[in-house]
């Protein structure tokens, strides 16, 4: 393969991963608390020996999650959560504890509260949250504080990250931080609400068309220059 063609290539392959993560978010505009997707491109140029020369290639290595929040709407149930605020719950996972915004929860056989997943909800201590089953409502106020019947139950941990790009992405709605979450100081909960994806429809469909696009010309492109190849070589091959 020529250098036109080790061009194309890393374009192709940079359109590709930028065409799943639009996918992915379009399958994911329903799915509460989920959190956008992009994909970030970069150039690395190279020096050619000829005087002046040089090729850029593409390269789209590195992903980032979007920050903004999803519309909230309202349910009426008890253990239906969302925070308003650049704040995450923290959940226990088999891997660890990881920060999430979907914020539908319920108990467990147990009595644990927990996400949809199974995944148990931590308080801002760390420790499961237990919620007995005969305590009748459940009230939650805005800083977490779970009480039922004039009695104080738990706080649920509402953490921030002082660099989001410190996030990794590791489920639809799960969030590694490479650093220590900190308790939130500018979020609050609203309980009886849910924060839906914050994929805006319209946009992703209009980006996964241009990214198509983008990839069916590239892909001409790369047709024509291996024809380009043929025929020099049936030409070639042709000379006496």
């Amino acid at each position: 393969m020529d250098t036109t063609g080790y061009i194309a290539l890393t374009r192709q392959s940079g359109l590709l991963k930028e065409l799943q993560a639009v996918a992915n978010n379009i399958a994911n505009i329903s799915t509460t608390g989920f959190r956008r997707e992009g994909v970030v491109f970069a150039e690395e140029l190279q020096a050619l020996d000829t005087e002046g020369g040089g090729i850029s290639m593409a390269s789209a290595r590195v992903r980032f999650t979007d920050g903004a929040g999803g519309n909230r709407s309202q349910t009426g149930g008890a253990l239906d959560l969302a925070i308003d605020g650049p704040g995450f719950f923290m959940v226990e996972t088999p891997n660890g504890e990881r920060l999430t915004r979907a914020g539908s929860f319920s108990s467990n056989g147990d009595g644990d509260l927990v996400t949809m997943t199974g995944h148990r909800v931590l308080d801002s201590g760390g420790a499961p949250i237990f919620i007995p089953p005969d305590v009748g409502t459940v009230g939650i106020a805005k800083d977490g504080t779970v009480s039922a019947n004039g009695r104080l139950i738990a706080q649920i941990g509402v953490f921030e990250v002082e660099d989001p790009q410190l996030l990794t992405r590791e489920d639809g709605v799960l969030f590694r931080s490479y650093a220590d979450p900190l308790p939130a100081e500018s979020s609050v909960v609203l309980q009886g609400f849910l924060e839906g994806s914050n994929v805006n429809a319209v946009a992703e469909m209009a980006r996964l068309i241009e990214v198509q696009r983008a990839y069916e010309l590239g892909q001409k492109l790369m047709d024509s220059e291996d024809e380009r190849v043929r025929s020099s070589i049936r030409t070639l091959g042709r000379a006496p």
